[in-house]
């Protein structure tokens, strides 16, 4: 494993073999490393062992990545939800595992105190790392280091809660502007009366009841990052002014001719689809193209549920230490609750929930009879039929329901994803439902099948 683990990934890791718990403490001696990769197997002997030695390496604040067969994802995810940073199928594929690694690394600097750590990721909040290790998540993890260094306008857009400033963040202390100012303004919490004299500054007496001369967000952000969130808020009015800085690269505050040379990089967020109030003309489309340089999707929650585990107990963490609470984990009913839920407030409903739990938590582990009522009632509303008696209220609303998730999809032509929009659902709950009642193919149309089909061969 040594040798193919080495010789795949090439020479951006190093790695040591230690074949048992005392080898591994003397390698951490010796060199110590930033991530150790627990290998489970099912078909070595030792593998509580194992699972005993990650869960002590773990409790020394030592970041772990879990490679598990088949047989072993059950306690996989349960070191996972204990706190391993998270597992991958063995044998691993070489791509995902060097994006694991990454990942994992950059986590195991973040918990290292300041002085051990390189000046610009120690600036770095470890509450604004960006968690997830699923495809649409690596996808946003490329994009931003794409961006990082580059001085070009980004547009970030996605559902509200998916974490747009996070991803802000993350592309100012990744970039050379690390440690320069961050300052974030959302444009719609703010009037309109007001915005103008907000972002640009004013001089004394620029207009009734200024007192003295003010900077504006512009200025505040000096040679760091201004973050522009619900950009789609602004004015027509307010949409030209803002043009006329990114084309001239400078400003002026209220009350004064005299020109400011623009020297924050601009990222721009918004939940709103700015191409249809383009086409609406209520957004500029000169001014959309200025913004959309590089645009960035955050994915919502459910187009990558399999992070919910590494999310929710990243929240864990975080508010077990804020609320001076000792809650290591959840339970398996619990986080069996989590992700059978459709979370229509992404992130930020999971992180309120998570928060909420750890208030309530009695012992080390999060229960379900701890979690809201709301999601313990769509949890056991997944039941399966043949748990609800016949003509029950239960089993006919499960019915409706699956009747109705049949007759989006044909209406789609197959689309699951425009099937669970036409229904306000997420596309999760969309694939619950149609799991639990019988296969997938009896609800599409037959243009749909032959689609499915060639698909699977191309």
């Amino acid at each position: 494993m040594q040798l193919l683990l080495a010789s795949a990934t090439g020479k951006e890791f190093q790695f040591f073999l230690g074949q048992d718990e005392e080898e591994i403490r003397e390698l951490l001696e010796d060199r110590p490393c930033d991530v150790v990769i627990l290998d489970m197997n099912s078909h070595q002997d030792g593998v509580q062992d194992r699972i005993e030695c990650g869960k002590r390496l773990m409790a020394e604040g030592i970041t772990l990545v879990i490679l598990a067969d088949d047989s072993m994802r059950a306690t996989a995810s349960d070191l996972v939800r204990q706190g391993a940073y998270g597992y991958l199928r063995r044998p691993p594929s070489i791509r995902e595992l060097r994006v694991m690694l990454r990942r994992a690394y950059e986590s195991s600097l973040i918990k290292q105190t300041p002085d051990e750590t390189e000046p610009a990721v120690a600036a770095a909040d470890s509450e604004d790392a960006m968690v997830g290790s699923s495809d649409s998540m690596r996808q946003v993890h490329h994009l931003v280091g794409c961006v990082a260094n580059i001085d070009a306008s980004v547009l970030i857009v996605g559902e509200s809660g998916t974490g747009k400033e996070l991803v802000a963040r993350a592309i100012h202390n990744r970039g050379s502007r690390a440690r320069k100012p961050f300052v974030a303004v959302s444009c719609g919490a703010i009037p309109e009366t007001l915005i103008e004299a907000e972002l640009f500054g004013h001089e004394k007496g620029a207009f009734t009841g200024t007192v003295g001369a003010r900077e504006g967000f512009f200025e505040q952000a000096g040679d760091g990052t201004l973050f522009l969130d619900e950009i789609g808020e602004l004015s027509p009015y307010t949409q030209v002014k803002l043009l006329r800085v990114l084309q001239q690269r400078e400003f002026s505050r209220l009350g004064s001719n005299k020109l400011i040379p623009l020297r924050a990089r601009l990222v721009f967020a918004t939940h709103r689809d700015l191409s249809r109030l383009v086409a609406e003309g209520k957004f500029r489309q000169d001014l959309y193209y200025r913004i959309n340089v590089m645009k960035i999707e955050t994915p919502s929650l459910d187009e990558h549920s399999e992070d919910i585990p590494q999310i929710a107990m990243h929240f864990l963490h975080r508010y077990s230490q804020r609320f001076g609470k000792h809650v290591a984990g959840i339970d398996s009913g619990a986080m069996a609750v989590l992700q059978n839920y459709n979370w229509p407030g992404n992130v930020r409903e999971l992180e309120n929930v998570i928060q909420q739990a750890v208030i309530m938590a009695d012992s080390r582990q999060i229960r379900t009879d701890q979690l809201p009522a709301h999601l313990r009632e769509e949890a056991s509303s997944m039941m399966s039929d043949d748990s609800l008696p016949s003509g029950s209220f239960e089993r006919q609303l499960r019915d409706y329901k699956i009747r109705l998730a049949e007759n989006a999809i044909r209406e789609n032509n197959g689309n699951k994803t425009m099937a669970a929009r036409s229904l306000s659902i997420s596309r999760a709950y969309l694939h619950r439902l149609i799991r639990s009642n019988e296969p997938e193919a009896a609800f599409l149309a037959p243009e749909a099948l032959e689609a499915m089909s060639a698909s699977r061969y191309n």
